[in-house]
């Protein structure tokens, strides 16, 4: 009976041991969870129909105060250039254009040069040596360094001063001359004007006023890019805009 009772002491010792590691492993595996990062944010001068700054909006440093790169921006603008063509343009040949395969007179005894088709380069109606055919162009950009460019873009117009937000545009009517007036106040009218309008939604009253002035382009905020940013001399984003824009470009 001894030897039965010092057994069951070591079973249940050994049970205890068992269970005070599992104890401590579980409470090792207990990790702090590491505080969400705060991002940084700027802020820029708001501005109202009369042209007047009436409070200020704050925006994500990361997109409007990130540090300038020249040489991405260029690769990003040539990407987007290169997309643009289409690449369809396509010329025939002399084996592709229409015409007679027999040998137009003979070889030798004319006294003019030797020809053996009608379809022949030098011909009238004949083929193009060495013309354009259908290609694709296309580059391709990976998404964070498109949107690096992008927020490098808009960094570089903060720091020019190119940069405004605006509020109250979309309560102005679709007449050209209300948009025409608004753009004076702004002091963004000029013979050379040069405005990228970028709006938080459909904004079709906006679309209207501004389809007949020369110089100003209307881009919704999920379609910014660097190039409609570099293109123009003035980027001018309305209040909602800003939201769009952080909610398309930065929760990636």
């Amino acid at each position: 009976m001894a030897k039965v009772t010092k057994k069951v002491t070591k079973v249940e010792k050994t049970v205890k041991t068992v269970k005070k590691a599992v104890v401590v492993k579980k409470e090792a595996k207990v990790v702090a969870k590491p505080a969400k990062e705060v991002k940084a944010t700027m802020s820029l001068s708001v501005y109202g129909l009369d042209g007047k700054a009436d409070g200020k909006v704050s925006v994500s440093a990361e997109m409007f105060g990130d540090k300038v790169n020249k040489k991405l921006i260029a690769q990003a603008v040539r990407v987007y250039l290169a997309n643009q063509r289409q690449g369809t343009v396509s010329t025939k040949t002399r084996g592709e254009v229409d015409g007679s395969t027999r040998k137009i007179y003979r070889q030798k005894g004319t006294g003019r040069a030797r020809h053996g088709s009608v379809r022949a380069p030098i011909f009238v109606k004949g083929g193009i040596v060495f013309g354009p055919k259908p290609r694709d162009f296309s580059l391709d950009l990976p998404k964070k360094m498109k949107r690096k460019a992008l927020f490098s873009s808009l960094s570089a117009k903060v720091i020019d001063n190119e940069v405004k937000v605006i509020s109250g545009f979309e309560e102005i009517k679709p007449k050209t001359k209300n948009f025409v007036a608004a753009l004076q106040k702004l002091e963004l009218d000029g013979k050379k004007r040069s405005v990228l309008l970028v709006t938080g939604g459909k904004a079709e009253n906006l679309k209207r006023s501004a389809g007949n002035i020369q110089g100003v382009c209307v881009l919704p905020a999920n379609l910014l890019n660097t190039y409609e940013v570099i293109k123009h001399k003035h980027v001018v984003l309305m209040k909602e805009a800003i939201s769009e824009m952080e909610k398309t470009f930065l929760n990636k």
